[in-house]
């Protein structure tokens, strides 16, 4: 059996006996090294120890760091309540609240997950006191949580930064126009949802008074994407110096200005942050091995060859892209997917003259798809557990907000402007 074979066969046997995915990927690795022979063993340790020493990178757990605290911290909760004054009083108030309060959240952790867990375990309960049905909820609430990854900061887009060497204060503003693109698209159909359901906002319009004064109560929260993107755009900082500012800034905040945050909760706080955070670095690393055994190979080359064969369209080209993406989303975490498959795909796509950036934004919008289908699927778990509801249930409720966000996809992956016209501004 060739060696790519091997690779790849040992993938999937692991897939499928359901271990877990760093692991997989070490797993099969370490069969393809000990059967071609080209390198020793210590070539998987090296090349782990190597990946993962690189001061971009530093930027991953500071912001599940940053996001832990402040969704501890009553940082997500403040967001909420504004949210809830400017636009509960619509129909189906709470459903646009959640996905605006998902949005702001998201310009905080960069993570689906948290984004999930931080904002659903205060809205889910909420929305079912107010009669809203489950299955919509809660498809909501996971398919909201997947704005985490697209607007910035973004930890898929400093995975992929990293992977393929292009800027990541470049990323980061690329995904604003897209991210906002999504939770318009979902509030759109939230909407019409709620209308035709006939839900509507118990306490009534909040006057405007108060709406500024809930704004002005939680403007040390409003301000963080302030800090955090403006602060990167404005050269204060890189990416990585901003996610230790936001992990200063949301410690502050939460723990001496909202007092929020109890010294007695940082234990957990930095148990869950660490766990997160070994877990995402033992991917990165893994799958860096995997990547590097697929270039000595010379996969990337063979697989280039055979798309540009096919097509020389820019749209074909990136249509079998996001297709493969969409697969593989399915079944493997985005962490490990852009690692291994953006130093991949990203000449491949390069070779037809799509930008780096457009791609990388195309890539990271595509497998935040798969953060609400099974498989895989963790926003689904996330929400599972809060709201306790089956796998099954949950899969179907998110069917809607799918093709929503797939048709958005299909504008993002068509119109390269979408994408491309806030970083042409910066020059």
């Amino acid at each position: 059996m060739s060696t790519p074979a091997v690779l790849f066969t040992a993938l999937v046997i692991c897939l499928l006996l359901r271990v877990p995915i760093g692991i997989s990927l070490g797993i099969g690795t370490l069969m393809a090294i000990l059967s071609s022979g080209v390198v020793s063993t210590r070539y998987l340790a090296q090349s782990m120890t190597t990946a993962l020493d690189s001061f971009p990178l530093m930027a991953v757990p500071f912001f599940i760091l940053a996001g832990e605290i402040m969704g501890t911290g009553g940082i997500s909760k403040r967001l909420l309540h504004v949210a809830n004054a400017w636009l509960g009083h619509i129909t189906g108030g709470m459903a646009l609240v959640t996905v605006a309060a998902c949005m702001f959240f998201a310009a905080i952790s960069g993570s689906a997950p948290a984004t999930v867990a931080a904002i659903g375990g205060l809205v889910i309960p909420e929305m079912l006191r107010q009669g809203y049905d489950k299955k919509f909820t809660c498809g909501l609430v996971a398919s909201a949580g997947s704005l985490g990854v697209v607007i910035p900061p973004s930890i898929p887009m400093v995975l992929y930064g990293v992977a393929v060497s292009v800027s990541i204060s470049d990323l980061f503003i690329a995904g604003i126009i897209p991210g906002l693109m999504i939770g318009a698209g979902l509030m759109l159909y939230a909407y019409f949802y709620c209308k035709k359901k006939n839900y509507t906002f118990a306490s009534g319009k909040v006057p405007m008074a108060e709406r500024f004064s809930r704004a002005w109560e939680a403007k040390w929260a409003l301000l963080v994407p302030v800090v955090i993107l403006g602060g990167i755009y404005a050269g204060i900082f890189t990416p990585t110096e901003a996610a230790a500012v936001a992990v200063f800034y949301g410690f502050v905040i939460s723990m001496f200005v909202y007092k929020e945050l109890k010294f007695s909760d940082l234990a957990g706080v930095f148990s869950r942050s660490a766990l997160t955070t070994a877990t995402v670095l033992i991917v990165i690393g893994t799958a860096t091995a995997f990547g590097r055994i697929m270039t000595l190979e010379k996969i990337p080359a063979a697989l280039t060859a055979a798309i540009n064969a096919f097509s020389s369209s820019p749209l074909v080209v990136m249509a079998l892209l996001m297709l493969f993406l969409i697969f593989v989303g399915c079944i493997m975490d985005a962490p490990a997917a852009i690692v291994i498959l953006a130093p991949l795909l990203m000449p491949v796509a390069a070779k037809v003259g799509v930008d780096p950036i457009h791609f990388g934004v195309a890539m990271v919008v595509n497998l935040s798809l798969g953060f609400i289908t099974p498989p895989l699927g963790l926003n689904l778990f996330v929400t599972c557990g809060i709201a306790n509801i089956s796998l099954d249930a949950i899969s179907k409720a998110v069917l809607p907000f799918l093709a929503v966000m797939a048709v958005i996809l299909i504008l993002i992956v068509t119109i390269p402007g979408l994408s491309l016209f806030l970083p042409g501004l910066g020059g």
